[in-house]
């Protein structure tokens, strides 16, 4: 390091890091850094308090979603300590909590089902689980630090809806059997409806559990409803454990979860073979790519309403981080939770603080009393997982849907059948694959019009929507409302030579109000180049109006812009009408208020 003779570095000579902004630095992804450093007294009463309050939801949602996702419940519980202490180091918002989700569950449990049977070894289970949540947040950390994390915005919201929607109707369904009080093994939505119908008919439903699941449902939708700021989950979680204490239940036939596994589990590498990580990978990326939308979306609601400012890659890399950590102590992947956000910021949390302390009382649990939800019934735990689900369904959204674009809802709905009738896993791969159709059906026929001039309006307008337009004499403005590729290449020439061959004047000129165009693929080049041939031989000009600058460099590549001409390119439409009429020596009178 070169240094003047006070020993202090001479001016573009590196020195020292200051410690200063090494902490920014660090501090700017590790917001923790900077809660610790910037924590204001008054804020920890809030904190403490909203902590302690979604212990009592993350608890038992924490062990009814590990069930669902064909987990023993106490690793719901690991799950959910280590995605809290996780984003609390990591992620951005001030208030997000992350943990096991029941949209996660289905996914989960389908990805692990054809690895170890219906009737699987638990431990290994538990191990590819925690693969699973390892690859899904290597996926979440690449996407964000390679600064891709809308990618999700690719999932249209009537096909999340829809996907949605399925996954709430497959949830339900394969909760069923244990609302009732028995179980099947029945894999799949049709079988796993006929398997319920076979045992409630074989009168394998046990009354007791049925009427405490039952209960149990309707406390946690009452309170939801009429006294949203009251954990309905606690109250039904306390209600069913008394219960079944009281009148000694589980001599009767209730199922309850029974006394989990005393202390926490040390870090560890998931012990699964190549074979099963390779297959593990597709449900890793398609998980990931429903997880990003719901966090993602989420988040900038969160960060709208505090007037915060959240970076979603920043928000994606902190989900990956919350992941890993979940799968290095025997977790299973974990998402964004509304639900227990709403709770968070209901109770006046004000940091990740509260996640902290939601962390260390479960950890608390676990150590000294483990014991605490033993007579928990499985039925209980059924209604807050289908709870859970109803809360997914979004038929406001699918009855707007059909009101004002039927397209939209038939897609919606064929999200919604594809979850159900091909399964929860390949249902993503129809949801993006429906979500990318339909952007290029609409691409494909876009908005295209031939333009006239209104005696009553400024701007030029759609002569099939207004009969009283003005057409210029031997001119057609023509525009298009689309990138030019390889879907609508064809259409566009086609429509350009309708409008001429619809005019019973013959036409010099043809302007393409090109504003709207985005994009110019390689086909749209060629068929640019076959238009201006066409057009050549009937004595037509093709002329762009308002085509931006990088457009132009394509067609400058295509090697058409010299072809078209440099004096064929007008910056606005007005004025290329205005070299039209120059050149052309037409009288006309515009009929239309103010300037072109």
């Amino acid at each position: 390091m070169a240094v003047d003779q006070d020993g202090e570095p001479v001016d573009g000579a590196p020195g020292p890091e200051s410690p200063v902004s090494l902490t920014q630095r660090m501090s700017g992804w590790l917001p923790g850094i900077a809660l610790v450093r910037d924590y204001q007294r008054s804020w920890l009463s809030h904190d403490l308090i909203a902590g302690l309050v979604l212990t009592a939801l993350l608890v038992p949602q924490g062990m009814a979603y590990a069930e669902l996702a064909g987990l023993p419940p106490v690793t719901g519980l690991y799950t959910t300590v280590l995605a809290l202490l996780a984003y609390a180091l990591f992620g951005p918002s001030r208030i997000l909590v992350l943990g096991p989700d029941s949209a996660l569950g289905p996914l989960i449990a389908a990805a692990l089902l054809p690895l170890i049977g219906a009737e699987g070894d638990p431990t290994r289970a538990v191990a590819l689980a925690s693969a699973l949540a390892l690859l899904m947040g290597l996926v979440c950390v690449l996407a964000g630090v390679a600064k891709i994390g809308r990618i999700a915005e690719l999932l249209s919201k009537p096909v999340r809806v829809g996907y949605l929607n399925g996954i709430a109707l497959v949830v339900v369904v394969g909760q069923l059997p244990k609302l009732f009080g028995f179980s099947t093994d029945a894999t799949g939505f049709f079988d796993e409806v006929r398997a319920f119908v076979e045992g409630v008919k074989s009168d394998d439903t046990v009354a007791a559990s049925l009427v405490i699941g039952l209960v149990s449902l309707a406390v946690i939708l009452g309170f939801r409803h009429w006294l949203p700021k009251v954990p309905g989950v606690l109250v039904a979680v306390v209600g069913a454990t008394l219960t079944v204490v009281v009148f000694d239940l589980v001599a009767h036939g209730v199922k309850v979860v029974g006394e989990v596994p005393a202390g926490f589990p040390t870090p560890a590498i998931p012990d699964v073979s190549l074979s099963d990580l390779k297959t593990l990978a597709f449900a890793a990326v398609g998980m990931a790519f429903v997880t990003l939308a719901d966090t993602s979306a989420l988040s900038r609601s969160l960060a709208a309403k505090r007037g915060d400012d959240v970076d979603p890659n920043h928000e994606i890399a902190a989900l990956g981080a919350a992941n890993i950590a979940a799968g290095l102590f025997q977790g299973f992947p974990v998402s964004a939770s509304a639900s227990r956000t709403a709770v968070a910021e209901d109770t006046g949390a004000r940091t990740q603080l509260t996640g902290v302390v939601g962390a260390a009382a479960i950890v608390l649990i676990l150590v000294a009393f483990n014991d605490i939800v033993a007579n928990l019934p499985n039925s209980t735990l059924a209604a807050i997982v289908i709870a859970a689900a109803l809360s997914l369904f979004d038929l406001a959204t699918l009855r707007w849907l059909w009101q004002v674009r039927r397209s939209e809802f038939v897609l919606s709905m064929a999200a919604l059948l594809g979850v159900a009738l091909v399964g929860v896993l390949e249902g993503i791969v129809i949801a993006i694959l429906l979500s990318l159709a339909d952007f290029v059906r609409r691409a494909w026929r876009p908005y295209d019009a031939v333009l006239g001039r209104l005696p009553d309006k400024h701007g030029y307008h759609d002569v099939d929507r207004h009969t009283d337009a003005t057409q210029i004499p031997g001119l057609v403005i023509y525009r298009f409302d689309a990138p030019i590729f390889f879907a609508n290449a064809d259409f566009f020439e086609e429509s350009v030579k309708a409008s001429i061959a619809n005019r019973d004047d013959p036409i010099r000129r043809v302007i393409v109000a090109a504003e709207p165009i985005t994009d110019i693929d390689t086909t749209g080049a060629d068929m640019l180049a076959d238009l201006l041939g066409d057009l050549e031989l009937i004595g037509t000009d093709l002329v762009f109006a308002e085509l931006k600058g990088p457009m132009k460099d394509l067609l400058v590549r295509y090697e058409l812009y010299a072809r078209i001409g440099h004096e064929r390119f007008h910056p606005t439409l007005g004025t290329a009408i205005d070299v039209y009429l120059e050149e052309s020596g037409i009288d006309w009178k515009d009929p239309g208020p103010g300037p072109r």
